[in-house]
């Protein structure tokens, strides 16, 4: 028997007595060994191939500075804090990053509680996706990751918007 079918009995023998989640980094170093490609980790997430947190920051504050200077947007902060601007920043970043494939955790509120009556427009949702388009494009952000997670996005609308 060769070193390789060795390992692969050892691993179909030994993994239900050890535990799968601690057979790892055998498993991981078999599938190299073999040169088998996890699907899953063909590809680099979005979030590392948008370039990270600080892509993803930087085009969170670019899509805010834009809502903050719409005239579209100003009822949704007419007297918010910087304090609450602060903390929607990061609930924004947060959401992102971890929707992205990214280390963070998101600890907002689901999408539909977050802007329950708020009454969204239609026509409001379609201006603030045109916004985060603009804030990829000021960033550099390339199409293909744009587009990407601009379908990440589109499907927040049925929870987004109330008014027609």
């Amino acid at each position: 028997m060769n070193p390789i079918s060795r390992t692969v009995a050892a691993i179909v023998l030994i993994a239900p007595i050890a535990g799968a989640a601690s057979m790892l980094p055998l498993n991981r170093w078999l599938t190299d060994a073999l040169g088998i490609v996890d699907q899953a980790e063909a590809r680099d997430s979005l979030y590392e191939r948008l370039g990270g947190y600080d892509t993803i920051a930087d085009v969170s504050d670019d899509f805010l500075d834009r809502l903050l200077i719409d005239p579209t947007f100003e009822r949704f902060f007419d007297g918010s804090s910087g304090d609450s601007r602060k903390r929607i920043r990061q609930h924004l970043v947060d959401f992102l990053c971890q929707s992205t494939g990214g280390p963070c955790f998101y600890t907002g509120r689901d999408m539909k509680t977050a802007h329950a009556g708020m009454h969204v427009t239609k026509e409001e949702w379609d201006k603030a996706v045109a916004l985060i388009g603009e804030a990829l494009r000021e960033i550099e952000v390339p199409a293909e990751e744009s587009q990407e997670l601009a379908s990440m996005l589109v499907p927040l609308e049925k929870d987004i918007v109330e008014a027609q």
